[in-house]
């Protein structure tokens, strides 16, 4: 490793101007910090809480344990790195390295090309002469070792081709044109892409033990409960605490097919609870929102986009603009025990803050309507009947767009998933 010193400063500078870089504020950013850190000799003392509050401005209340900022940014970092070394800087004189595991850089000169010759002066002696073995036993020798050969090399490849069809197989079973239409903005995109699950507030009473009022949805609903305040004073338990860490069996089994779809195409995928997720991440992220969107409506209404159709907890899911023959709202219809029936799913392709990245949102009132929504979209049957309501006249698929699906079920689980409507929708600052 070289003393870090004025040739260590002027690299990072270069690799901050470079096309790698220049895209991503948040990389040059965080390149820039580390640098610092690693030159100044402080490097071994960050830690990850530093970095988020230091490096991406976090508030005090981050939790590097819920929130993947700067694992996912560190990650992203250090690929850059290897792309701009391979590209351009693959003739830089000093190579920066961020080990894994580690926040602190390495500088290390790259080695001079090495031309060999020999100095006759200096050249070995002669090794004594060895007599030659008698040649048919060195030609059968040489024959068997050719037929070993041949036939592991022959093995390997039946192998190795009946491995790479399978592969091939399977992935061409899941990656349909109609997928690829669905997704493409998605793997297309050099950007990481977070699954956020919505997550049900729940009230802990220390001492007493965790519970779920379906009329408490936001911090201030707990300190305005009075059955909160009643069981605070009943029991005498210390002031109540919002708590989050608890999900649906359906939302989870939701990020489990979109997991196995996406992580294939996709280099780095992230699991995060929707209530902990943040402006820095919704900005520099692809976003998938899954669940009740009472979870995550604060990040929707900061998407540059007017929504044609609105999923309201309580009410069902209002049509703003009914075109001929629709309705104003689409209300479930639970069955006699609500384990069954029939309900409404939404699905919204936005785009990100600023206009930048992409955010899908698989939204319902129900576990089963929001499984069967994200079915459509992973399934090559169903993705494929889905498009052809969704295509213009033209062929063209709507860049961003709202679809309404409606889905019967039985037992929680979703039977049957029909297209409703879908809306086009346009980025605020797009033209008309």
């Amino acid at each position: 490793m070289i003393a870090q010193g004025e040739s260590s400063r002027a690299q990072i500078d270069r690799i901050l101007q470079s096309e790698a870089l220049r895209s991503s504020d948040g990389l040059r950013r965080l390149l820039k910090f580390l640098a610092d850190k690693s030159i100044s000799g402080e490097a071994d003392q960050l830690k990850e809480f530093s970095i988020g509050i230091d490096a991406f401005g976090k508030p005090p209340t981050y939790d590097p344990r819920h929130d993947s900022t700067v694992r996912i940014q560190v990650g992203r970092l250090r690929q850059k790195l290897t792309e701009y070394y391979q590209t351009e800087g693959k003739d830089d004189p000093i190579v920066v390295e961020l080990p894994k595991g580690r926040f602190k850089l390495n500088w290390q000169e790259r080695p001079a090309t090495m031309v060999s010759f020999t100095c006759p002066a200096l050249a070995p002696a002669p090794e004594p002469s060895i007599p030659p073995a008698r040649p048919e036993r060195r030609a059968l020798f040489v024959t068997a070792a050719a037929l070993i050969l041949v036939s592991v090399v022959a093995v390997y490849s039946a192998l190795q081709l009946r491995q790479e069809r399978l592969e091939t197989a399977v992935f061409r079973a899941g990656w349909t044109p109609e997928i690829e239409t669905l997704w493409g903005p998605f793997i297309a995109a050099d950007r990481p892409l977070i699954l956020s699950i919505s997550a049900p507030l729940f009230v802990d009473l220390p001492g007493l033990g965790v519970f779920r009022g379906m009329s408490l949805n936001r911090v201030e609903d707990i300190q305005k409960s009075p059955a909160v305040a009643t069981l605070q004073r009943t029991f005498r338990t210390a002031p109540p605490q919002p708590f989050y860490y608890y999900s649906t069996i359906g939302d989870v089994n939701v990020t489990f097919l979109l997991g196995k779809l996406l992580a294939a195409r996709i280099p780095h995928v992230s699991v995060v609870n929707g209530t902990e997720l943040s402006w820095t991440q919704l900005s520099e992220n692809n976003v998938v929102l899954i669940g009740s969107p009472k979870f995550f409506n604060q990040q929707l209404a900061s998407l540059p986009v007017k929504p044609e159709l609105i999923l309201e907890p309580r009410n069902g899911i209002h049509n703003y603009h009914p075109q001929a023959g629709e309705p104003a709202i689409f209300v479930d219809q639970p069955g006699r025990d609500r384990s069954s029936g029939v309900t409404y799913a939404l699905v919204s392709h936005t785009p990100g803050p600023l206009g930048k990245g992409d955010v899908m949102s698989f939204s319902g009132r129900n576990g089963a309507g929001v499984m069967g929504a994200v079915r459509c979209f992973t399934e090559p049957g169903s993705a494929r009947g889905l498009l052809s309501r969704m295509r213009k006249p033209s062929g063209e698929t709507p860049r961003y767009y709202q679809a309404l699906l409606k889905i019967e079920f039985q037992d929680g689980v979703p039977l049957q998933t029909s297209y409703v409507l879908h809306r086009e929708l346009r980025a605020m600052d797009a033209p008309k």
